[in-house]
């Protein structure tokens, strides 16, 4: 079972004064790609509010997990899947029970220009494979990235593996996906949401949304690790804090997947 957003919100309080004043390097906090656009809106809401900076860094949910086993320095980890906070939890490394911030969506991204019609969704993802509009898709390595996986399970649901595995081109993450996708290294992209919704895609294309029924879900939870100090712990407190949810939110990641 998640912490509640009342628990959560109450450890803020529990940090003792001092904590707001630790080096000004600040904790190291690992996150999955799809938060590149929210988590700096939110690290800064944090500062505002006192909390002091954080230092943000970014990968493959997968990739950032196999770090932290080797030792990385992270005092903070947001996953873009659920299994691996706790993974980490079992293996001594993260504290549980974990805290579910998002549930993520999957939708289709082509930029301005490209023949493809991205509003259409699975039917333009269909048709544009047919007819050859689409001759690389991007989407994230479905082997370390959660969104990959989740693009995998939805091509292969919809009968469509066999005619686009032959045209994938794999980011390490959702954001090199994305970036693919935003340069011209594909046609189109199976991504995050909150990428399409983010200040570098948004203004550059559109998107249409995938049927979740047609993956698993990507419920996104986040975790202290293992020797974090109390900096760290306020930071991962203020997810819970009415600001990191409305970031979140306008993200399309809305902590009760309402969105």
């Amino acid at each position: 079972m998640s912490l509640t957003r009342r628990s959560l919100a109450g450890l803020v309080a529990l940090v003792p004064a001092g904590a707001w004043a630790q080096a000004p390097a600040g904790p190291l906090v690992a996150a999955a790609s799809d938060l590149t656009g929210s988590l700096p809106r939110i690290a800064e809401g944090f500062r505002r509010a006192g909390g002091g900076p954080v230092r943000l860094t970014f990968g493959s949910s997968g990739a950032l997990t196999r770090q932290i086993e080797a030792g990385a320095p992270f005092e903070v980890f947001l996953s873009a899947e659920a299994a691996l906070v706790q993974r980490l939890v079992s293996a001594g490394r993260a504290e549980g029970p974990g805290y579910t911030y998002g549930r993520g969506r999957l939708v289709l991204y082509a930029r301005r220009g490209s023949q493809v019609r991205p509003a259409g969704g699975v039917g333009e993802l269909r048709a544009a494979l047919a007819d050859g509009r689409i001759h690389r898709l991007a989407i994230a390595n479905p082997e370390h990235a959660p969104y990959g996986r989740a693009a995998r399970e939805t091509l292969v649901k919809l009968g469509l593996w066999s005619q686009a595995s032959s045209r994938l081109v794999l980011g390490d993450s959702a954001a090199q996906a994305a970036r693919f996708a935003l340069t011209g290294g594909a046609d189109a992209g199976l991504l995050p949401l909150s990428l399409a919704l983010g200040p570098e895609l948004a203004g550059a294309g559109g998107f249409g949304r995938i049927d979740p029924d047609l993956h698993a879900p990507l419920v996104q939870s986040a975790a202290v690790l293992r020797g974090a100090g109390p900096q760290a712990r306020a930071f991962f407190a203020y997810l819970a804090s009415a600001h990191a949810r409305k970031v979140l939110r306008d993200f399309g990641l809305a902590p009760d997947g309402d969105a």
